[in-house]
């Protein structure tokens, strides 16, 4: 195929994961995620069946790909793309958390909660690489198979205490906090 038609075609794909991710968003707002189904997609996205496993093998694997996408998109977007592990960086991942955490517009709460620990899972994963790529360059002795763990789970934590209105702080109050916690940590087991 031409350079011209490669790009017809991927604005082509590109237009229609978009009407997918756009018909589970709504849908996912009038209903539990257990009760979507295929034809709900397909029917609101203005796709056939064929299409739709074209590009995703289930709802499941739809479900996936935003999930993946977005945990790495708002990490991009507080970061600026720059790996660097300092007090701002901390402060930025856990306004990605609260960011993360806040943009599901779903007023079926039943179908959010079942979500919370997939939509967990992702961040986790994506704070782990921001962390250990961020980490790499400046590690002496600090062990990271240790410390990202840990790192990445209290930023979580506390983006998600934030945005379930668990906590009595602002977002950057609690970005501040854990920011100072996790450099003083770093601080501490690089001397």
């Amino acid at each position: 195929m031409n350079e011209v038609g490669d790009k017809v075609r991927n604005m082509r794909i590109t237009h229609t994961k978009q009407s997918l991710i756009e018909a589970f968003v709504q849908l996912v707002n009038q209903k539990d995620f257990e009760k979507i189904t295929i034809a709900d997609l397909t029917k609101i996205a203005k796709v056939n069946r064929s299409t739709f496993y074209s590009h995703f093998n289930d709802k499941y694997e739809l479900l996936d790909f935003i999930v993946n996408d977005s945990a790495s998109t708002v990490i991009e977007n507080r970061t600026l793309g720059i790996k660097k592990f300092d007090e701002h960086m901390i402060f930025q991942l856990v306004l990605a958390v609260c960011d993360y955490h806040q943009q599901p517009n779903i007023q079926c709460r039943s179908s959010y909660l079942s979500l919370i620990p997939l939509l967990k899972e992702k961040m986790i994963v994506e704070l782990k690489k921001y962390l250990s790529d961020s980490l790499e360059p400046i590690n002496t002795d600090i062990n990271n198979s240790f410390y990202v763990p840990i790192y990445a789970n209290l930023i979580h934590e506390a983006g998600y205490l934030w945005a379930s209105g668990q906590a009595s702080f602002e977002k950057e109050e609690i970005a501040r906090k854990v920011s100072l916690i996790v450099s003083k940590g770093k601080r501490n087991n690089s001397s």
